[in-house]
């Protein structure tokens, strides 16, 4: 009954836009995982208040960064195998709940990669553990994530 999206499908349905999206590219996707990346722009407004004379990436948005890969892409490619275009098309996956750890930070300017790992996926609900590091492998924060799919 449904199909499989390839990768940029997936990144060209999540809803999130510039500049609240923090995803650039999905590098790997399938029923058990997802590898993203997302470059923090030094000239991200939050920034400015985020420390002045010290600016580091709220927590916050690098939680939201998890669940927009983490949840968000992986469930719409899950969500999609499953259902037709037109069901797909009537469906948004939201964020519902976390327990992240945090280990490190992340300046402008940085890359950051975050894996995901599916825990389960039924019913439109998905639970994974994600992770996300520097480019030189540093983990930055890592926990389980959930979110569902909600009628539009």
């Amino acid at each position: 009954m449904g199909s499989e999206l390839s990768k940029e499908e997936v990144l060209a349905r999540v809803p999130q836009q510039d500049p609240f999206r923090f995803i650039d590219t999905i590098h790997e996707l399938d029923r058990e995982h997802i590898v993203a990346s997302y470059r923090f722009p030094e000239e991200a407004d939050f920034y400015r208040g985020h420390f002045p004379g010290n600016p580091i990436t709220p927590g916050v948005i690098l939680i939201e960064t998890m669940a927009q890969a983490g949840v968000v892409a992986q469930g719409l490619y899950l969500y999609a195998l499953e259902a037709s275009e037109e069901e797909l098309e009537k469906v948004v996956t939201v964020f519902t709940d976390c327990s992240v750890d945090f280990t490190g930070q992340v300046l402008p300017g940085d890359r950051v990669k975050t894996t995901g790992r599916v825990k389960f996926f039924r019913r439109m609900k998905l639970r994974a553990e994600v992770e996300m590091t520097l480019e030189d492998g540093t983990v930055v924060c890592s926990g389980e994530l959930s979110g569902m799919g909600v009628r539009k």
